[in-house]
């Protein structure tokens, strides 16, 4: 993407907010910005959280919204000290609903009113954006990564509840305009904006629903501001002293003041996530944002910690195609180059904090640092560490139930005066399902032979049909879905009429079509191995609860890696990569002890590649010591890590205190018959996949239980155990 200059003002586009339009690497600074904005000790912390699920008939309703205010809500309580008092909530289900003039009035009695100099201020709107014609408009927009002209006057708008006036072409959104004048009226300069919504088309796509209600000038119609936001607009100019042109200049330069965070671009989706078979929903965007807040163990360093942030938007976006980027905006005044805000949050680092402790000694906390992946463990058996103010262990809590983002649990070590209100957890013992499913899903166009791909793919031992929250669909490429991909630009598209696998978004998986005229269950049978390879993979993460939307697993081990061309000197990966391109993978252990180091390679498509150790090593070639540093493969292996295709590549770097020898042997065997006498990586696929797999977590589990005395009978991972460094590397064309 070019560099885009300041000047250019991205008028609420995207997801509705005006501004720069910048890299995920950006978004990684920009939301440290954000957490050392809000950790600040100041006189007060005001915070306004809005979100809408409801919307009137002719709007479709959302799921996720009132979600993404419960994760804000207790991010700011519990890791940056707000007040609950200083925060105003308005939600379908609050006393307050979110209707324009609550929203409005909430900002100027709540925000405005209150706010001092040197107050910290936050805005977050989770709902439906959309787009109507500005009477006063800016001259540019920023799409897919270009400054264009404004040729049609656009301005992006939140949706409040109540949208509808008695004009089908008339609406009573709140305009980006009108949000500039609000920010603008405040008196501190520390003021956040954190919006996911867009307004790049709405509805739903696959398995995905949009935050956008699809605009009247998509259809050629007119779409206007009401006169009340217009007089609106206008009572506040004439408050502020702002002429026509004065706040014209002002919009074209940036945001109004502070930092504004938006969850897509103008042309993206903001998608909802859906979790833990479709029992949980929230924005994906405010999920990754919260989860990372939760996670930041220092204001130093944390940009490091979540490189991985700048090569992926997050691994929910890859997972479901939907490539979603980050928009962050900061006034001048406050992006200056003596940064203002770097303090730490109030609270060390954690994954889940202690809402309330129950007659009879059940405690109920909320987990806003918990990993996509995590919800997939067993609810029950899960052990929590308690940790004091300085992060240090004061007892566990042993998991036993849980509902969406709420765990439910008893004290098992430590003294019961040490859970309280507020006391952080993290995760220690993690618990493995004994019986991992894949879940696929079955698209519409697979038509007539939709219940026949049905009982085919029910016959497959550990694969899962369902309706929603699929991690893959089955399906036949249509010319609708065809000219839908079109613009990513995929190599090899297939062919109409061939079934293969779906992502989400209705992306095709690479390598899983074939020529035409193939029946459903002969294309089931095709990809059985490559659906068990998928299930190897997703067991492969879980068991190392490695994420690549922040580079780890939680576990604070001190390693480095990058992923590098090959005889690069450069010590940090690179956003992007050449198909064809040798590269070569670098790990260095910072660490006092040694460390036992596997590196493996995931393609999109599910194959799993061992990468480090080679198969044939001793187990002792697998030990890395302190302060040194590998690379692999080196040119004395005599072959090279060389990038095919285009899309996605997981690298997943593996360290432990303790070796994990099965795994080892295993491959071993498995080399042994496929390449006999070579020392080359072998690429694993099906079943072999999974049945290596599950050796790695024999190796993990016996690890755990050499330190616990007590055993469950459930399978289990002790994250102390074991960091899993993720790495999402983007392979395009050459």
């Amino acid at each position: 993407m070019p560099p885009i200059k300041r000047r250019h003002f991205l008028q609420f586009a995207g997801s509705t907010l005006s501004a720069i339009a910048l890299s995920q690497s950006n978004f990684t600074q920009q939301a440290n910005r954000y957490a050392q904005v809000i950790a600040q000790n100041t006189p007060r912390k005001l915070a306004l959280l809005v979100g809408v699920n409801s919307y009137p008939s002719g709007i479709p309703s959302l799921k996720g919204c009132l979600s993404d205010v419960e994760m804000q809500y207790e991010l700011l309580v519990h890791r940056f000290g707000f007040n609950p008092k200083d925060i105003v909530v308005i939600t379908d289900e609050a006393d307050l609903k979110p209707t324009r003039q609550n929203i409005l009035d909430q900002f100027q009695t709540h925000l405005i009113d209150q706010a001092k100099p040197g107050d910290v201020v936050v805005f977050h709107f989770s709902g439906h954006g959309s787009r109507i014609i500005d009477p006063y408009p800016i001259p540019e927009l920023i799409i897919n990564g270009e400054v264009v002209p404004n040729t049609n006057k656009l301005n992006g708008t939140l949706v409040p509840r109540d949208r509808n006036t008695e004009r089908s072409d008339v609406v009573q959104d709140i305009m980006g305009r009108s949000l500039f004048l609000l920010m603008y009226a405040l008196k501190t300069n520390n003021v956040t904006a954190i919006l996911d919504s867009c307004h790049s088309g709405g509805g739903t796509r696959g398995d995905l629903v949009f935050r956008a209600v699809s605009s009247r000038l998509d259809s050629g119609e007119s779409a206007q501001p009401s006169e009340t936001e217009l007089e609106f607009q206008r009572r506040w100019m004439k408050d502020l002293q702002l002429s026509e042109a004065k706040l014209y200049d002002m919009r074209r330069q940036g945001i109004a003041k502070g930092v504004a965070i938006g969850s897509a671009q103008f042309d993206q989706f903001a998608a909802e996530a859906k979790f833990d078979n479709d029992t949980f929903h929230c924005g994906a965007f405010t999920y990754i944002l919260t989860r990372y807040l939760w996670q930041a163990s220092s204001v130093e360093g944390i940009g490091n910690t979540f490189v991985n942030l700048e090569r992926s938007t997050n691994d929910l976006a890859i997972k479901s195609s939907m490539y979603q980027t980050p928009i962050i905006a900061a006034n001048p005044e406050t992006n200056s180059q003596k940064p203002t805000f770097f303090l730490n949050p109030v609270k060390p680092w954690a994954e889940a904090v202690v809402r309330k402790v129950k007659p009879g000694g059940e405690i109920e906390y909320w987990l806003g640092g918990i990993s996509a992946l995590s919800l997939e463990a067993k609810p029950k058996g899960i052990i929590w560490a308690l940790i004091d103010a300085k992060g240090q262990e004061i007892g566990e809590i042993e998991q036993q139930d849980r509902k969406g983002l709420v765990g439910y649990g008893k004290l098992t070590k430590g003294e019961s005066k040490n859970v309280q209100l507020g006391v952080l957890l993290r995760e220690k013992i993690r618990g493995i399902p004994e019986n991992l499913k894949l879940r696929v899903g079955l698209d519409v166009s697979l038509g007539e032979q939709l219940e026949i791909a049905r009982a085919s793919l029910a016959s497959i031992d550990r694969i899962e049909v369902v309706s929603t929250g699929a991690e893959y669909i089955l399906g036949r490429m249509t010319s609708s879905y065809l000219q839908q991909v079109k613009p990513k630009k995929i190599r090899d598209l297939p062919a109409v009429d061939s079934f293969g696998l779906f992502l989400p978004g209705l992306t095709p998986l690479a390598n899983t079509f074939q020529k035409s005229g193939e029946s459903a269950s002969s294309a089931v049978e095709r990809l059985q191995g490559r659906l068990i390879s998928l299930l190897a993979g997703k067991l492969l993460k879980l068991i190392t609860g490695s994420d690549a939307a922040f580079g780890g697993n939680g576990t604070k081990l001190n390693v480095t890696t990058a992923i590098i061309p090959k005889g690069s000197s450069t010590r940090t990966t690179p956003s992007q990569f050449l198909s064809g391109t040798d590269v070569q993978v670098k790990v260095r252990n910072n660490e006092k002890n040694n460390l036992y180091i596997a590196v493996i390679s995931i393609g999109s498509s599910g194959k799993i590649t061992p990468l480090f150790p080679y198969w044939n090593s001793a187990e002792i070639e697998a030990i890395l010591a302190p302060q040194q540093e590998i690379i692999t493969p080196q040119e004395s292996d005599g072959y090279s890590f060389k990038l095919k295709g285009v899309g996605s590549q997981e690298i997943l770097v593996l360290a432990s205190f303790l070796p994990i020898r099965d795994a080892l042997k295993g491959l071993k065997s498995i080399a042994d018959i496929a390449n006999p006498g070579g020392r080359t990586p072998v690429n694993i696929e099906g079943e072999q996949a999974l049945g290596w797999v599950q050796e790695l977590l024999g190796d993990l589990e016996r690890n755990t239980r050499s330190i616990r005395v007590e055993s469950s009978g459930d399978r289990i991972v002790a994250k102390s155990q074991l960091a899993a460094i993720s790495t999402i590397i983007n392979v395009v064309e050459s």
